[in-house]
């Protein structure tokens, strides 16, 4: 039995889950955000949700908000038998929630109820955490509070960026979800297994104030923010005097008794900085206006260091 579904997401994250549930089932509808300025230029610039739902001739709606009863009368004519929501960005009210036949299922980045919110991929690599996968979860009014109908669990790479764990979530995700809809086409709903109350986290949504490196913490939790902020913000600090973004960087269990930012030594294979407990090796960085470049490189340019 094919569902009619009603897709509801906006980031490329989303993507994959978009196709998974067009390959399954019918996708009457995709909701995705207004589009928004980008770029250089500020030109209005379609989601790649939306994209993908074009190319798929799949009818598209960009509500700015599901509160009011226009919304609701626009989901009832649809009549969905589920919503998928991945990545949407607009809170759905209960009584938008409660219209679909077999209510909204969200795939969501983390092992709930760890990470719950907005950016659980790269606050996942910033705790140090080792491990985190994907929850198919049917929604309720809280922010990821529902019960969970599916889970997987991968392990995080020690060098692993946020950038590339959020693409093999990404593709994690959408194998859950079809895993969830093959359960319900045969008519086997999975079973729903409420979050516990213990290890609930929030995952703030991420700040560009936020990569500002602070050279007295850890070099073990400088890494960690270097990870999970690249691709976006990117960890930006002084060193030796000049403003750079880093992109890439490995903690040191190194003793000193330098002041945290000291340059400790300068090499081709990077170069440490004291920390408030050991030293980061910064391998990859980023001058203001140019692009990222290794650490060799970047000595060429600052003998001073050496």
């Amino acid at each position: 039995m094919s569902l009619r579904i009603v897709f509801a997401g906006t980031p490329a994250f989303a993507v994959p889950c978009l196709r998974a549930a067009a390959r399954q089932h019918e996708v009457v509808a995709v909701y995705t955000q207004p589009d928004r300025p980008a770029g250089r230029g500020r030109a209005l610039a379609a989601s790649p949700v939306k994209l993908e739902a074009i190319q798929r001739g799949i009818p598209v709606l960009q509500p700015e908000s599901l509160r009011a009863q226009v919304s609701r009368d626009a989901l009832r004519a649809l009549k969905p038998d589920l919503m998928v929501v991945v990545a949407y960005g607009l809170i759905l009210p209960q009584k938008i929630l409660d219209i679909p036949t077999h209510g909204c299922w969200n795939v969501h980045a983390s092992l709930l109820p760890r990470w719950r919110g907005a950016a659980p991929i790269q606050r996942a690599i910033e705790a140090g955490d080792t491990e985190t996968g994907v929850c198919l979860m049917r929604m309720e009014k809280g922010l990821d509070t529902g019960p969970v109908l599916l889970t997987q669990r991968i392990p995080i790479g020690a060098e692993e960026t946020g950038g590339q764990l959020h693409d093999r979530l990404s593709e994690l995700g959408a194998q859950v979800l079809a895993d969830g809809l093959g359960l319900l086409r045969a008519g086997l709903v999975p079973a729903a297994q409420p979050q516990p109350e213990a290890g609930v986290t929030y995952a703030h949504k991420l700040d560009k104030h936020e990569a500002r490196l602070d050279w007295t913490q850890s070099a073990a939790a400088l890494a960690n923010k270097v990870r999970a902020f690249n691709p976006w913000p990117v960890a930006e600090a002084t060193l030796a005097g000049e403003r750079v973004r880093i992109h890439g960087a490995t903690a040191l269990d190194l003793a000193h008794d330098r002041a945290p930012g000291t340059v400790l030594a300068a090499a081709r294979e990077g170069i440490d900085i004291a920390c408030g407990q050991g030293a980061l090796r910064i391998r990859v960085l980023q001058r203001e206006g140019g692009k990222a470049i290794t650490a060799a490189d970047y000595l060429n340019a600052r003998r001073d260091l050496l």
